[in-house]
């Protein structure tokens, strides 16, 4: 977002060749996904789930649902921000 604050939009563009709309798509995704999963396991959507697991050089760790609804919601608010950024930069008036 910096990129696109410091240097003009050509340059910027030049510089990131990306499209955020996919990425709204998919934090979108994953954040419906993961509220599915408790409906599958037959509870109420958006229970959150967790549990304990062992992992080499990493321990015990606690893996929960919130985790993936979580990174599915950033993505999505980022992106967001981005097409909202993008879309008043080339506005020219």
């Amino acid at each position: 977002m910096l990129i696109y604050v410091i240097f003009d939009r050509k340059a910027a563009n030049d510089a990131i060749k990306f499209s955020f709309v996919p990425v709204v798509a998919i934090g979108l995704l994953i954040t419906v996904g993961v509220g599915f999963i408790g409906i599958i396991f037959g509870d109420t959507y958006l229970e959150q789930f967790f549990d304990y697991y062992t992992f080499p050089f990493f321990g015990e760790l606690e893996l929960t649902t919130a985790l993936p609804f979580d990174l599915g919601i950033f993505l999505v608010v980022v992106a967001v921000a981005m097409i909202i950024t993008l879309t008043i930069a080339e506005d020219e008036n």
